[in-house]
C-alpha cells in the first residue's frame, strides 16, 4: 500500500505562494515532503548537494528530511506540498 500523507499545505498559485517556500527552508527530521504541481511548473532547488529540478503535474518531487531547498516560480502554476513519515515515492530500480 502506498504511503498516505499525514498533512498537506493549501493549494498555492504564483500569487499566493508564501515567501517562506520561495526562500531557503527544510523539513524536520523524519519528515518527507512531496511537491505536487497541479498546473504549470515550478523549479525545486536543493542547497546541498546543489541541484535543481523542474516539477510538473506528471513529475512530482520528493523532498528528503532536513534537505535545504526552495521553490522558484516563473509563470502561472498551482501547487501543494504533502508531508509523510516515510519516503512517499516508490524506489526506482
Amino acid at each position: 500500500m502506498p504511503p498516505v500523507p499525514y498533512k498537506s499545505t493549501p493549494v498555492f498559485d504564483q500569487d499566493t505562494l508564501p515567501h517562506a517556500i520561495r526562500n531557503a527552508h527544510s523539513t524536520k527530521a523524519g519528515v518527507w515532503g512531496l511537491l505536487r504541481v497541479l498546473e504549470g511548473e515550478v523549479r525545486l532547488v536543493f542547497d546541498e548537494p546543489a541541484r535543481q529540478m523542474t516539477v510538473t503535474p506528471d513529475n512530482p518531487a520528493e523532498i528528503p528530511p532536513e534537505a535545504g531547498h526552495h521553490v522558484e516560480v516563473s509563470g502561472p502554476m498551482r501547487m501543494q506540498v504533502e508531508f509523510y513519515r516515510e519516503p512517499p515515492l516508490p524506489v526506482s530500480d
